[in-house]
């Protein structure tokens, strides 16, 4: 079992370092860890998705737990479904954007709170692998179907309104945005690619960050009329956005518009990762927010937002959570909040994100090294004038230019986000910054 329980979900190749046994391990310890009464589980189009929920349900049960089956769903959805019906934990049968040969389990205790390495996951590893597990159940636990896509799609349309009809064109990845999609109905005229579920991605990839796999949507919005573009990843809970010329668009600067839409009836917390650019910080106080940083990853994030009972946060990856959807992600009302801000003016989405442009970015930039631990050191010895802040890596800022590099979890790398004010000294502190990561 080694290598699949990883920092924030268990993830592995079906058949071979995840199988049916495995899964219905994974349910007995769930079970002997959370000692949950009742788990709400869900799962995306892979074909190997149902074997896995039938051996995990088989654990489960065993345990004495009721399993509520959500049947085909997005995250988004099974986290919805986990607090709306007070159920004591979910899990998610899914392995996101991942090839289709892989698949895996994201968990939640109850009221969608998330399972991560360090909050359950290294027990569920142990417990799975030792087979340390609480006795069967006196009586079983039992299986009942629920649909949460109707009272899903409900909630998110009362949480929005729209001033004026949009028409989008939208990337469904053969993926689960088919199904998170089905809150946008009515809402907006939606024109879609590869809206038919196949769990083999017969045409890319489920996944926005990459660059590549938008090149199909760009091509549709280049031949007809549409106000944005949206592309959806594996398990529809990250959206990519596009403006009406095809333009793919920083996900923080998109994320600084949801929460200017937000906070234009509501007042509260705002958090951006702190990869994030200077121009979210700034758009949440324009709008009236109290912006707070937060350190990247979904776990922390979600904590973090309960702690501060905030309104909204934006993560680089395309991650946009809500406090109304149980403080976790839920794309389709990111994409509603765009629809709103677009339909509220007489602009263009690109006339309205323009103004947050306004600094030079230099994306995240890897670099494999022998010693990441020593390449922070001399950073920080290096830039030792500037302000230091080590929530998550190492973060530099100066007046007119800050850097973040972070150490991966899995991997030799070390992660390079970098920004300043003008596109010459980005571009000249990029350079520097890489010369003394990879000498």
């Amino acid at each position: 079992m080694a290598g699949i329980f990883k920092a924030y979900d268990i993830r592995g190749i079906y058949g071979d370092t995840l199988t049916d046994d495995m899964a219905f391990r994974i349910g007995r310890a769930f079970a002997t860890l959370v000692k949950p009464h009742s788990v709400v589980v869900g799962r995306d189009m892979r074909p190997h998705s149902q074997p896995l929920f039938e051996h995990l349900t088989r654990g489960l049960t065993l345990q004495g737990v009721n399993v509520t089956d959500l049947g085909l769903c997005s995250t988004p959805m099974n986290n919805f479904a986990n607090g709306q019906l007070h159920a004591d934990g979910g899990i998610m049968i899914t392995a996101s954007h991942n090839p289709g040969e892989w698949n895996g389990f994201k968990m939640a205790r109850a009221q969608a709170v998330p399972i991560s390495g360090s909050t359950g996951i290294a027990d569920i590893e142990r417990i799975a692998t030792e087979e340390a597990f609480d006795p069967p159940a006196a009586t079983p636990g039992t299986t009942t179907r629920y649909d949460a896509a109707e009272a899903y799609a409900r909630h998110v349309k009362s949480l929005v309104a729209l001033p004026r009809p949009l028409r989008i064109a939208a990337d469904m990845a053969n993926a689960m945005g088919c199904v998170e999609a089905n809150a946008l109905d009515g809402m907006v005229t939606m024109d879609a690619l590869y809206d038919t579920l196949d769990g083999s991605f017969p045409n890319h990839e489920a996944n926005p960050l990459n660059a590549a796999t938008l090149a199909a949507l760009q091509e549709k919005m280049r031949g007809g009329t549409y106000d944005f573009g949206i592309a959806f990843d594996g398990d529809a809970d990250r959206v990519g956005f596009l403006d009406e010329q095809g333009e793919i668009l920083p996900m923080d600067l998109t994320g600084a518009l949801i929460a200017q839409s937000i906070l234009s009836e509501e007042k509260g917390v705002v958090l951006y990762d702190l990869r994030s650019s200077w121009a979210f910080r700034e758009t949440i106080e324009q709008a009236g927010g109290t912006p707070m940083m937060s350190r990247v990853g979904h776990a922390f994030i979600k904590q973090q937002m309960r702690d501060h009972n905030a309104l909204f946060a934006g993560e680089l990856s395309g991650h946009y959570y809500f406090r109304d959807n149980f403080f976790t992600e839920s794309s389709s009302l990111a994409v509603l909040h765009m629809a709103r801000i677009v339909s509220q003016s007489d602009r263009p989405l690109s006339a309205l994100i323009a103004p947050i442009r306004r600094y030079a970015n230099s994306g995240e930039i890897n670099s494999t090294v022998a010693d990441p631990p020593r390449v922070l050191a001399r950073l920080k010895e290096t830039y030792a004038d500037g302000k230091l802040l080590e929530l998550d890596g190492v973060s530099i800022e100066y007046p007119d230019w800050w850097l973040n590099v972070r150490v991966s979890n899995t991997e030799p790398l070390v992660r390079l986000n970098l920004e300043a004010k003008s596109p010459s000294l980005m571009a000249e502190k990029r350079d520097e910054a890489l010369a003394l990561i990879r000498s």
